[in-house]
């Protein structure tokens, strides 16, 4: 039986995906988890991986088409296999349709294609939206591959006095939505401890030195931290949906990262799980992935608490909007050094200030502050998460 290659729902609410991109064309010969095209969804870009060995076939979806999702968008035949003809402008429903047709033979050399101009995935998205012709830029990257810089000097949307708009996307429009949605229909409350961060940077400081190591971040132990206290209040770990308090599949924690798209959260689950090198090598991959925009499906799916760190901007403290239906979220600043009070003397210590926000549905002020608590004293005290 052919493979359907399916548009991806990648959050609850979603409805629709975005084409971006056909990697692959029509004939193109495929291997199983060989990227066929790009997807612009609800929360991020993504590449769509061929679901097995064989000929692509049956593209039904052209670029920039907005799709439902779980639509069968093309197909990977196996050698020997045929297609049916499809109608000319098929019909694009949540239901994968009967199609009885006469049947095609899948060529036995793949289609050739146009050459396209070699530009990174980022210059190829702005160009898109801004209906820019690559053919017609001259690129300045390697090889003279064209790259983002070069479509966004070709067209400045803010004037010298200030007046104009900026150009956004797709994922940064639906990012607007859902973080307006979530602080009108999400009844927030905040909760703030400062804590002593001497033993968190003797941790980071006897982790970086493992030979051969991953490099470890401040949120590599913070992902760790929150982990240890989700397992141990499986309530935060859980969501609010239709009137009723859901628990985690596991203990997922998201990472809020910027990218020049928009703010995405990749996700490293199952963290409880992971010992502290494992924790820093997923982070890096999702990182990377995310500002290279080459997130998967599963890299943003199942997040059940999110941490934001806003410490490499020199921020001090803030509060973060809820990442609904999540019960909550950890905003955490830089480590400053700061008075403090220790034995009835002043001292200086390394301070950093968690903040978590949650949503009043699912989780009471009580509960709240007996998580929070957790986290203070696993920052303050982090002897046995230590791996």
């Amino acid at each position: 039986m052919p493979a359907d290659v399916i548009m991806p729902a990648l959050g609850m609410a979603q409805e629709t995906g975005k084409v971006l991109r056909w990697l692959k064309r029509d004939g193109d010969t495929v291997a199983r988890g060989e990227p066929l095209l790009e997807v612009e969804t609800d929360k991020v870009t993504v590449e769509i991986e061929a679901p097995a060995n064989g000929t692509l076939a049956g593209v039904r979806a052209a670029e920039g088409a907005e799709v439902p999702v779980g639509t069968v968008i093309a197909l990977v035949l196996a050698e020997g296999e045929v297609a049916p003809v499809a109608d000319p402008e098929p019909r694009v429903t949540r239901e994968v349709e009967a199609v009885a047709a006469a049947p095609v033979t899948v060529p036995a050399v793949p289609a050739s294609s146009a050459r396209r101009r070699l530009a990174s995935p980022k210059a190829r998205k702005l160009a898109q939206e801004r209906g820019v012709d690559l053919d017609s830029l001259s690129g300045s990257g390697p090889n003279g591959a064209i790259v983002a810089r070069d479509v966004a000097s070709l067209q400045q949307t803010v004037t010298s006095d200030g007046g104009g708009s900026f150009d956004v996307g797709t994922v940064w429009r639906v990012m607007a939505e859902r973080t307006q949605r979530s602080w009108q229909e999400v009844p927030h409350f905040f909760l703030s401890r400062d804590v002593d961060a001497s033993r968190l940077q003797s941790w980071r400081a006897a982790a970086r030195v493992k030979p051969g190591g991953e490099a470890i971040t401040h949120t590599d132990l913070l992902v760790k931290v929150c982990a240890e206290a989700l397992r141990r209040h499986p309530r935060i770990n859980a969501s609010w949906r239709d009137g009723e308090i859901m628990g985690g599949r596991g203990v997922n924690v998201a990472i809020a990262v910027a990218t020049d798209d928009a703010l995405v959260v990749p996700v490293v689950h199952d963290a409880d799980r992971l010992d502290l090198a494992a924790i820093a090598a997923r982070r890096r991959h999702i990182v990377d992935a995310a500002r290279a925009g080459k997130l998967r499906p599963e890299d943003v799916q199942g997040g059940s608490f999110t941490l934001s760190n806003l410490g490499m901007y020199g921020v001090d403290a803030f509060q973060a909007i809820v990442n609904a239906p999540q019960a909550a979220i950890l905003a955490v600043g830089r480590i400053a050094e700061r008075p403090w009070a220790e034995s009835g003397e002043l001292v200086v210590r390394p301070v950093l200030t968690l903040t978590v926000s949650f949503d009043h549905r699912a989780v009471d002020g009580a509960r709240g502050a007996e998580f929070l608590d957790t986290l203070a004293s696993l920052v303050e005290e982090p002897a046995g998460l230590v791996a």
